[in-house]
């Protein structure tokens, strides 16, 4: 019996994993685009970025889901970390909805399942047969419905047996009727299958079969806890998320812990005491049995997730200094901590402004450095300077955000149309800064290849790449001086630069190819030198788009945007 159960939990636990995986594709393919821009557009006031983050997470079935899109546009620059705070109390009530889907597969009138299977043979003659790309994603949407009930459906049969067996009541019993184990139970069994709404679904499945005997108080009271585990289990998935992305944004998912955890910690002592369990009690309008013990747990979760979204919504501003102290600024990142910007400026955007281009200069020298330490590391194959690299690379991330963050903190003022007409134009300069630093970190990566490789360049390569160096370092001189002195004759001479570059870069790929052809250059080192060469030449467009802001007096007017073409 046992054997068969596991079998069966396993096998319904991956139809409502991708189904549920499914649904969350079918609906982001659908939506996803206008998922971004809704959440970038109207999370400006805090409430109303709750109120997105429930909306988008019940709607893409997935809080896992709607966190990593907001660690996404937190890593990208687009949302802050108050703001994604907010969002992100808002996707723990969305959340919520899952449960109540399981819960109506407990309802005796309203036979749901009956409809999976028919939902699945539509949904896949839509995804295979649809013609239009919405159809499609129509048919998986379908498809991941009726998957995600037919995993259900498996799964409260495997549970069944449970209700018969002595031996099994006992156990949960046992070590349910322990909060803290239990808490730690869901925690754990949501690190596993990756999904507090699949773990919290589990428990539901296991409340109605029985596992933890037919009387539907104490069943209630020991399901709780679960939940609880369950809603600290569920930000793993955005701790995974924000490990490879910037230190903002490894800050907004310990943000989500800290919340989870505390509120977890404040409903612990109503949970012991049996407070919480009789609140459940109190507002559900129906006799607790086995077809409304799921409805109970969903109410338990919804109560738990809205508690703690009332608590913790005002106190967003305290969330976001607990997600400072959790993941500090490390020394070296205080130092490119921005210098001149100060808020109280604001008050005064024309002061505020020259402060924000002040900041920008810095970042430009930044980027500079950046570019020489990817140039030397790789003509000497330092490592040392390859990682130098990297970390200027991280400063323009950081100067980037803070930069943007100030002069969107100044659109909201009264401005004058001179600051008006200028302040989009530095945010485009901030931009293309930071697209430096990333061309910089593509020059560590080829030489980072070379080295391990264990590949040399002739000697006209090398004479090549320093021409390379020496012209761009130039152009990023002229830039610096006009963008620090508003010096338009400094920018038209870096126009002059980025000329030479485009010439050095249609010859020096016509020479390469040369000696790849006579054999003096092998095709691996061929290849590396011409992606070198083009990042080159890429840092010297995004130089020229800044030596044409400064030359419009860095105002739209007179300014001709250099479009960067893919290669």
């Amino acid at each position: 019996m046992i054997r068969g159960m596991i079998l069966e939990v396993i096998g319904g636990l991956g139809l409502f994993l991708f189904g549920m995986l499914q649904m969350s594709d079918g609906l982001k393919k659908v939506a996803g685009h206008k998922l971004r821009v809704v959440l970038e557009t109207m999370t400006k006031k805090t409430y109303v970025g709750f109120i997105i983050g429930a909306l988008v997470t019940a709607f893409i079935q997935s809080s896992s889901a709607a966190t990593v899109i907001v660690i996404g546009l937190v890593n990208a620059g687009l949302l802050t970390l108050k703001q994604a705070i907010s969002v992100i109390i808002g996707t723990n009530v969305g959340t919520t909805a899952t449960a109540w889907i399981v819960s109506v597969s407990g309802l005796g009138f309203l036979k749901i399942e009956m409809y999976a299977l028919p939902a699945v043979g539509l949904g896949f003659l839509l995804h295979v047969g649809g013609r239009s790309r919405a159809m499609k994603s129509v048919g998986t949407i379908l498809l991941g419905f009726g998957l995600l009930f037919l995993g259900i459906e498996y799964m409260k049969e495997a549970f069944k047996p449970l209700e018969t067996s002595a031996r099994v009541q006992e156990i949960f019993m046992a070590y349910g009727g322990n909060p803290l184990f239990a808490i730690v139970a869901g925690l754990i069994l949501t690190t596993l299958v990756q999904s507090s709404s699949a773990a919290i679904a589990i428990v539901q499945l296991l409340a109605m079969g029985g596992a933890f005997g037919t009387d539907w108080h104490v069943t209630l009271s020991m399901s709780i806890p679960f939940v609880l585990g369950a809603n600290i289990g569920t930000t793993i998935t955005a701790q995974l998320a924000s490990l490879q992305a910037n230190r903002m944004a490894r800050r907004t998912a310990w943000a989500h812990t800290a919340f989870n955890v505390l509120g977890t910690v404040i409903a612990y002592p109503c949970v012991v005491l049996g407070w919480y369990g009789t609140l459940v009690d109190f507002l559900t309008p129906w006799e607790l049995s086995r077809s409304t013990i799921a409805a109970s747990i969903a109410i338990a979760h919804t109560t738990f997730n809205a508690t703690n979204s009332v608590v913790f919504l005002p106190l967003v501003t305290v969330l976001e200094k607990v997600a400072f102290k959790l993941v500090p600024l490390r020394p070296s990142e205080a130092a490119a901590q921005p210098m001149v910007l100060e808020r109280h400026l604001l008050s005064t955007p024309d002061i505020a402004l020259e402060q924000a281009r002040r900041e920008i200069v810095r970042m430009a020298r930044t980027a500079k450095a950046g570019f020489g330490d990817a140039i030397a590391g790789m003509l000497s194959d330092d490592r040392r300077r390859l990682e130098a690299a990297c970390v200027a690379e991280e400063f323009t991330d950081t100067l980037q955000y803070e930069i943007t963050s100030y002069l969107t903190d100044l659109s909201r003022r009264q401005l004058s149309d001179d600051v008006a007409v200028g302040l989009p134009v530095l945010l485009h300069t901030v931009n293309d800064l930071e697209r430096i630093g990333d061309h910089a970190v593509n020059m560590v990566e080829i030489a980072i290849r070379k080295i391990e490789q264990k590949l040399t360049f002739t000697e006209e390569a090398l004479a090549e790449l320093n021409q390379l160096d020496k012209e761009a370092s130039g152009m990023f001189d002229l830039v610096i001086e006009a963008l620090e002195k508003n010096d338009a004759d400094a920018a038209k001479s870096a126009l002059r630069n980025e000329g030479n570059l485009n010439q050095m870069q249609l010859d020096f790929r016509r020479s390469h190819v040369q000696r790849m052809t006579d054999g003096r250059c092998t095709l691996e080192g061929g290849l590396i030198f011409i992606d070198l060469v083009d990042n080159v030449e890429k840092i010297g467009d995004h130089l020229t788009n800044i030596a044409q802001a400064v030359i419009g007096g860095l105002q739209w007017d007179g300014i001709e945007p250099k479009v960067v073409l893919p290669r």
